[in-house]
Order: C-alpha cells, then structure tokens, then sequence
C-alpha cells in the first residue's frame, strides 16, 4: 500500500522523495549504530496504526525483483502465515570449528566423510540470505520478526547477495551486470539503440583516432545483434560522422532530441522497451528516461546519471559505447536463455 524509507539523514531524505518514497524520520534513539531493524520498525509501527503488514526490504541486497515482493506479500494476504523470510539454498559442507588451545578434533555437521558425495548431486541446506522479512503486527510488537506461522521463500542464487563486507560490493556489481534488473516488465528485444554523439575534432590527432576507432568497434558490436543503430548529435558533426564510415542514420543539430527519438519510434513501430540509448549530457535526460535500456558514460553529468539505468565505467570516447553494447548482450542472453528454458 506504500513504500517508505526510514531515516534520520536529510540527503537521504531528499533522494527517497525524488524516487517517489515517503519518509519516517527515524528518531536519535533508534539511530545509533548498534540500533537494529526491529527498533526501527516497531517506532514506525507506533507512528502508523493503519498499517497491518511490515515489508522489511533490506538495502544490502540490492539483487531483489519486485516479482519475489508480490509471491511474499500473496504468502501473507492470502495464504494465512504470520511471517515470511528470505533464503538461499547453498551448496557447502560444515565442519565444527576447533578453537586455538582445544584438545580435540574437527567433526563434520552434515556430511559423512566415509560416503562423501558431490556436492552437485546434494539437495543443500537453506540459509537466511537476509533480502528481506515480512510480518504482521502482533509479531513486531512482541518483538519479533519471524514467528507463528512461518514460511520461508527461497530466492535464486544469481539474485541472493548480501553486501556485508568491501569484497561483497563488487560481486553485486558483477550480479546485476550478468543477470539483470529488469523491474515489473520483462525485458523485450533491443530493435533500435540510439548513441548520443558530438563533435570532437578539437582533439588532437591520435586521440581522436582512438575515439573514432573505440565507437567503431562498439557499433560494430551493437550491429551483430541490434537491428537498427542510430546517432544523435545537438551539435553539427557531419563532417566527422561522414569520415567515421559507420554506415547507419544519424540525426545531427537536433534542438529537441526527444522529439527525434519519438518520431524514429513511431516509425518502426517500437514500443519504448524496445529501445535503448546511450546519452552524456542533460539535453539527453528526457530520452535516457523514456527508452526501455538506458546508459550513460563514466564522466556524464550528474541529472543524465541519475536518469540512467546503466552508468559505464568507461568514459566517453574510450569505450564507453563498446561497454554499453556488452551490457546489452548480457542482459539480452539471460532472456533469451530464459525463454528456452
């Protein structure tokens, strides 16, 4: 029924009302780095009588679908259980742990040397991956987040992670580069990619060489599997589009880009999931927002970062297009994988 974020910080405040949250102001009191979850939750609770259901989402498992918070909330609204938490199934055998100074031996917990098996071939064990609890009120104001009738949801490995420590952060990154977000909707087939390009002849010689030869492989790239691939320029490149060769359409001096995008996909009869574009600049908000794939290079500007759903490591004009062609293909490949299956 509503989605907040509890905080006692002003940016973070002001971001989650950007992306349409509302906001509990956390007080002092549960706020202190050895407050826990439940504290907050249940100083919101005390704040919010009409609220029957908690959600709680954790914001370190930034792998979560929307599709799991639907099946979760059915467990709860229309099976009955009082709680239902996040787990992961995992695949490792367990030994007791033997403390410097004890005289005695290791021993396995749930396996037997003697007829060790693969681990392949093991169902696993479940474990709290920590995504995410949901329970109803009486619980909370005992004191508890799980408990009387319980469930469990199992989530997939790919979308199971946890950022506790430094390592964990990029191996998220990792996750949703090579598995994807892809929000309500599923993701359609990329028939139009739009580049956001510009005029760098004021480069000197080698460098824009490098520029040139970068975007060439990307586009080279995106033409394998990417129907139609067009640029865009505010600017008057022509010249420098005509000694690129690249051989596709490009719209150049165009004062509302858009507007340009619009027509091109009312043109091929594309649904906007159907499109995917590479902006830099603030000119290219409106389209990063409006296009089903959306990516920005590492130095763009701050509001065409925050429009995006993909921001390069790459700068422009050394290899950012090539990157955003690769993280297509990848999220193309889960799909189609997906549809095999």
């Amino acid at each position: 029924n509503s989605v907040w974020v509890s905080t006692d910080h002003d940016e973070i405040e002001k971001v989650a009302k950007q992306f349409g949250a509302q906001v509990h102001r956390r007080s002092p009191e549960v706020s202190q780095d050895s407050s826990t979850s439940l504290e907050a939750i249940r100083e919101f609770l005390n704040h919010h009588h009409e609220v029957d259901i908690v959600g709680n989402i954790q914001a370190t498992s930034p792998c979560l679908h929307p599709s799991d918070l639907i099946k979760v909330a059915d467990l709860i609204q229309k099976e009955g259980f009082d709680s239902v938490f996040s787990v992961v199934r995992r695949h490792q055998f367990r030994w007791s742990e033997v403390k410097k100074g004890e005289n005695k031996m290791t021993e396995p917990q749930n396996l037997n040397p003697a007829k060790r098996y693969r681990r392949q071939d093991w169902p696993g064990e479940l474990y709290e991956n920590g995504s995410f609890y949901f329970a109803k009120r009486h619980l909370i104001e005992k004191g508890y987040l799980q408990g009387g009738k319980m469930a469990y949801y199992e989530m997939r490995a790919e979308h199971s992670v946890d950022i506790d420590i430094d390592i964990d952060w990029p191996i998220a990154e990792q996750r949703v580069l090579s598995f994807g977000y892809f929000g309500k909707e599923p993701l359609k087939e990329v028939k139009l990619m739009v580049c956001r390009t510009k005029n760098r002849c004021r480069l000197p010689s080698k460098s824009l060489n490098s520029v040139l030869l970068q975007m060439e492989i990307g586009m080279d790239k995106m033409k394998v599997a990417i129907p139609q691939v067009r640029l865009i320029s505010e600017r008057d490149c022509s010249k420098t589009l005509s000694a690129m060769q690249l051989g596709c359409i490009a719209k150049v001096s165009a004062t509302n880009k858009l507007e340009v995008l619009e027509d091109w996909q009312k043109d091929m009869g594309l649904s906007w999931k159907e499109v995917a574009y590479l902006g830099n600049e603030e000119s290219d908000v409106e389209c990063l927002k409006k296009a089903g794939m959306s990516g920005v290079p590492a130095d763009a500007c701050a509001v065409a970062q925050k429009a995006a759903g993909y921001i390069c490591k790459s700068r422009g004009g050394c290899g950012a297009v090539r990157e955003f062609a690769e993280h297509i293909f990848l999220l193309l490949e889960k799909v189609n994988s997906a549809r095999k299956q």
